[in-house]
């Protein structure tokens, strides 16, 4: 039987180093908003640009189907004055304005705040048998902030862009790894039952070898299919598909490594209420 509970510290320390090394990327290298949440307006186009207006201030990028231009917010008439001086074949053009930009970032903190807080209500009632229920939703909780925090972290270290693909993204991964870190922490409730004379730190770590198979089975089945969908989906989907890879890898582990142990770090003994 593998001793995940046994050596606790060293899977603390290093979820510590990537949560560390994921807020100092945010404080140092920030996050690259997309003009969802930013405002602003993207062109992408196929062929040769002829010519750019003097006036407007363009970001350029370079991709294996054409160009990409990025500036300010422009209503119709001006895109397509843009349009017959660049005098080249349009593939894709969005527009957001700055407001909405404001609106769709604190809509998108308020969503995501709010599914943490109902998960941890649903964890407390799913395991209302339990003393101090709470507890468990917030190890949860926990363990997700972990997965989050390191994928958000990769995309500031990287500057990759977070538009609202990323968002959908964070909330899968929240999803998903919620599911996880639940099916062991049901095992440790079933066993708390069946098992009365041992330990709890073993009723535990039997726990998590019990559905061991099940998470990485799991977690190695998503994977493939979003490797998949990451080499051969178009670039459209790339940055959108690396965040739930980095979210499933990290929501598996932090199910095993994580949410499990501090229940043993933080809770000597739990007790099934009479």
């Amino acid at each position: 039987m593998l001793q995940f509970i046994k050596h606790r510290k060293l899977w603390y320390i290093f979820s510590g180093i990537l949560v560390l090394a994921s807020i100092i990327s945010l404080f140092v290298c920030r996050l690259n908003f997309g003009i969802d949440f930013t405002g602003g307006s993207v062109l992408e186009i196929k062929g040769t640009i002829k010519e750019l207006p003097e006036d407007i201030k363009f970001n350029i990028q370079k991709t294996s189907d054409g160009v990409i231009l990025r500036f300010k917010p422009v209503d119709e008439a001006t895109h397509q004055k843009i349009l017959e001086q660049i005098g080249a074949e349009e593939i894709s053009f969005e527009s957001v304005g700055p407001v909405v930009g404001q609106e769709l970032k604190h809509k998108t903190f308020w969503a995501i705040g709010i599914v943490l807080v109902l998960i941890i209500l649903y964890i407390a009632w799913a395991f209302r048998k339990v003393e101090n229920p709470f507890k468990y939703g917030l190890f949860a909780v926990i363990a997700l902030s972990h997965d989050v925090l390191i994928t958000i972290g990769v995309f500031s270290f990287f500057r990759l862009e977070i538009d609202t693909a990323f968002v959908a993204a964070i909330l899968t991964v929240l999803g998903y790894s919620v599911n996880d870190t639940i099916v062991v922490f049901d095992r440790i409730r079933e066993n708390l039952i069946k098992i009365r004379k041992i330990d709890f730190a073993e009723i535990v770590n039997q726990s998590v070898n019990q559905t061991l198979k099940r998470s990485l089975f799991t977690g190695l089945g998503t994977l493939f299919v979003l490797l998949a969908i990451f080499f051969f989906g178009g670039p459209t989907l790339k940055n959108f598909t690396l965040a739930l890879i980095i979210g499933v890898i990290f929501g598996t582990y932090s199910s095993i490594f994580i949410a499990s142990p501090l229940l043993t770090t933080l809770n000597k003994s739990h007790k099934l209420k009479s």
